[in-house]
């Protein structure tokens, strides 16, 4: 049967209508008439609609980025706490090695003040007095310079212990700084491991659920939506970049294995769940899927006639039509799909389909982005 254009306008809101409960409908109605049309769905692996009202996957998902973000702080405070208490300690052993230099001053200053001392002694002894030794002396000039020596030597003995002293005082607060120095050190780093240990656990629990969720979404062939956060990733002012930014690599391009049915397509990241994953150069998303062997995955279209995929995801960040930026975070790395473990695959093909792929490394090497 033919229809005309505005029957064909009628029909699914005809239809929307027959499914709705009467009360309801002609204000359900309205608001589907007034809502704006996507500008592209999301694609997946069946007939299914792209997000799952339902599911607890964006909301888990913003989780482990908030969590990723706070995680990533408390690792650069830490690491920050670090170098800072190098810094104080190597400052501390100068300080007890300045310390041991006045110890061994204050043993010299208390021997040479033993020494004058006992000199004194000697010089002066018998006790008797100094108006009868004048009077009793072959030679008073003699004694009388004797004398004046005597009171300078006691001036040198009392400067000395005053020296002494004021070293003793030195050498304590020294002591008592070095002292509080380390004590400060290991409660700080103490509590920054601590922040760190919590951040990390909470995480690790955050991303399993996350997991959990993306398995779930995989299953079902239905993707759940995508994580809106209030920034998406740093800004860069390179044209390419790494998918990830620390990572180690697994499987290469063109490699063997029991898992792929010809050769490996891709470059692969071995990275935690979670891991924000970034778009390697601005674009256009070109579909976001969910099922089939590559999981949950991204693949976006670059003005230069390229696109990267970016597969077995556990929760994505974008949706199908969207624009990204360089660096911009796209999605977090996951294990869904034919995967082994937690891990990003990354693609770089001629067309969005799989097939048409190239080698990713001198690809990326050749932008400026080698990995």
């Amino acid at each position: 049967m033919h229809l005309g254009p505005c029957q064909r306008l009628l029909v699914p809101v005809l239809c929307v209508l027959l499914c709705l409960p009467a009360p309801a409908a002609a204000a359900s109605a309205a608001a589907v008439l007034a809502a704006p049309t996507p500008a592209v769905a999301h694609s997946a692996a069946s007939a299914a609609p792209a997000g799952d009202a339902s599911s607890d996957g964006p909301v888990i998902g913003a989780e482990v980025a908030r969590l990723y973000e706070q995680a990533a702080r408390a690792s650069a405070t830490y690491e920050q706490g670090r170098r800072e208490a190098k810094e104080r300690r190597a400052k501390a052993l100068r300080l007890e090695r300045l310390l041991a230099r006045e110890r061994k001053e204050i043993e010299r200053l208390r021997g040479d003040v033993g020494r004058v001392a006992r000199a004194q002694y000697r010089a002066g002894g018998g006790g008797v007095a100094y108006t009868a030794k004048l009077l009793l002396a072959d030679d008073p000039q003699e004694l009388m310079d004797g004398h004046r020596l005597a009171r300078q030597a006691e001036l040198a003995v009392s400067r000395m212990l005053d020296r002494a002293r004021r070293a003793e005082h030195r050498l304590a607060e020294g002591e008592r700084l070095a002292i509080a120095t380390w004590l400060d050190l290991d409660a700080r780093t103490e509590q920054l491991a601590s922040v760190k240990r919590a951040i990390t656990a909470k995480l690790e629990d955050a991303r399993w659920k996350l997991q959990g969720e993306a398995d779930r979404s995989v299953a079902a062939g239905r993707c759940a939506g995508a994580v809106r956060l209030d920034e998406r990733g740093p800004r860069t002012s390179r044209a390419w970049v790494t998918p990830v930014e620390e990572y180690e690599l697994s499987a290469g391009f063109g490699g063997a294995g029991a898992r792929w049915r010809n050769r490996h397509t891709g470059q692969d990241f071995a990275v935690d769940i979670g891991t924000p994953v970034r778009a390697i150069g601005k674009g256009r998303v070109v579909s976001v899927s969910c099922g089939g062997g590559f999981g949950i995955e991204v693949v976006i279209g670059h003005p230069d006639g390229y696109y990267s995929q970016y597969a077995h995801l556990a929760g994505v960040m974008v949706d199908q039509g969207e624009r990204v930026r360089t660096g911009q975070w796209i999605g977090q790395a996951g294990t869904t799909g034919n995967s082994s473990g937690p891990h990003l695959h990354l693609e770089v093909r001629l067309t969005p389909h799989l097939g048409s792929g190239v080698d990713p490394a001198p690809w990326m090497r050749e932008r400026g982005a080698g990995f």
